[in-house]
């Protein structure tokens, strides 16, 4: 008879296409299915229900399923109590470890359920005492994890709660995945900014990843305005982002968009003469310190105090000294920085965008901003269900967003 279970989903089911996507998730994991009950939502706004009891051919195949439907918010009906394993090495989970989403998360223990802390996706979900006392339920990446940890193992006793699949109407709506082309884009930068307020207001902090491709295409003048006028809270970056931006800040405003580039006579050249640069100065808040470095992205967030983190890749020709070169610190210490995010914009930057969903909560909105469509598909496909993109030149986008919110800057 194989293994089954019975599980629901609730919201809008079929203008959001989730429904069809869970049922070929489980064809796709040979598994079958019998929709016992499906209620549709009378108004636009209702929100529909579903309920499916999954079959597979054994237990360990089933959790496995389960753990991907959770993915498109699909919970158990049951409310059994989370099953618990204790870690027997170090960086390696315990079989059958429940794989995490990104979706805001809740556990039951000795029948009572307690909050995620940090929801991430692909983790474990561990299990410890917290400083009041009681059970404490986080995510830990799989290079994290310690020996003896308590890892919670299957879907039992896990529920998922995703973000409202249409967000509600009014300024604040992020525009929708699809219709990039087809909206003025001074209504999408209106609404991306109008988001931003809001976060603002809230209390929230607003995250930025940026590529190399932001100085090429003209963005630092904006992109510095919005970091000095506080519409920059933290930057997320690799190597190449930062070195392009020095070295155009230090060639002077004629290098900006035409740096580094592969046909630039001695365009490489430059970049490893800028690094050796700050280099020599310890770091770049040792070079603004000391008045080497006068201008730009990297110069403005640390004269107004704006963390960042830069993580490097082999592909670098020459390191600052401010870049992660363990791509696991590099991943820490972006966990460091992503509490309290209330909404994230990624600049022509496909690598970090994708670390970045990968380790933000879907309840936080994205905005992907790039002149290759590729990149925002990629970014939808790694899961982030609030991600949205934008089609367009970045460097236009961020000329329009600082008219938008910065009261005195001027085009250029």
């Amino acid at each position: 008879m194989g293994a089954r279970e019975t599980v629901e989903i609730t919201g809008h089911l079929m203008d959001s296409g989730i429904l069809s996507r869970v049922l070929d998730d489980i064809r796709d994991y040979g598994a079958d299915f019998v929709l016992e009950q499906f209620d549709v939502g009378h108004e636009a706004h209702d929100p529909s229900s579903a309920r499916i009891t999954v079959q597979a051919d054994d237990d360990a195949s089933l959790q496995r399923l389960l753990m991907r439907l959770q993915t498109r918010g699909v919970n158990q009906l049951g409310h059994a109590d989370a099953t618990l394993a204790v870690a027997d090495r170090a960086g390696v989970l315990p079989d059958g470890f429940y794989s995490t989403t990104d979706l805001e998360t809740r556990v039951r223990l000795d029948g009572e359920w307690y909050d995620v802390e940090n929801p991430e996706m692909d983790c474990g979900l561990v299990v410890d005492e917290s400083p009041s006392g009681g059970p404490r339920v986080r995510t830990v990446p799989i290079s994290d994890v310690v020996r003896g940890m308590r890892v919670v193992v299957g879907a039992a006793g896990v529920r998922v709660t995703p973000p409202d699949s249409r967000p509600a109407g009014g300024s604040t709506a992020l525009p929708q995945a699809g219709t990039v082309a087809e909206r003025p884009q001074a209504v999408l930068v209106r609404q991306v900014a109008d988001g931003m307020r809001e976060a603002r207001s809230s209390g929230r902090r607003l995250l930025w990843v940026a590529g190399a491709a932001v100085v090429h295409a003209g963005g630092v003048p904006p992109l510095a305005a919005l970091v000095r006028a506080g519409w920059v809270d933290v930057l997320f970056a690799g190597n190449a982002m930062a070195t392009t931006d020095i070295e155009a800040a230090l060639r002077g405003p004629a290098a900006e968009g035409a740096v580094s580039t592969p046909d630039a006579e001695h365009g490489h050249e430059h970049r490893v003469r800028s690094v050796n640069t700050i280099r020599r100065a310890g770091s770049v808040a040792a070079a603004v310190r000391d008045g080497v470095l006068v201008s730009g992205v990297m110069h403005a967030l640390v004269t107004h105090g704006k963390p960042f983190v830069l993580v490097g890749s082999v592909r670098d020709d020459g390191l600052l000294p401010d870049v992660h070169t363990d791509v696991v610190e590099g991943r820490r210490a972006m966990r460091a920085e992503v509490r309290d995010v209330g909404y994230c914009l990624m600049m022509a930057a496909q690598r970090h965008a994708v670390a970045t969903c990968t380790i933000l909560p879907a309840s936080v909105p994205l905005v992907c901003v790039d002149i290759d469509p590729a990149t925002v598909t990629r970014l939808t496909d790694r899961g982030a269900g609030q991600s949205r993109g934008i089609v367009t030149d970045v460097g236009l986008f961020l000329e329009q967003l600082a008219l938008e919110l910065v009261a005195d800057y001027r085009r250029g």
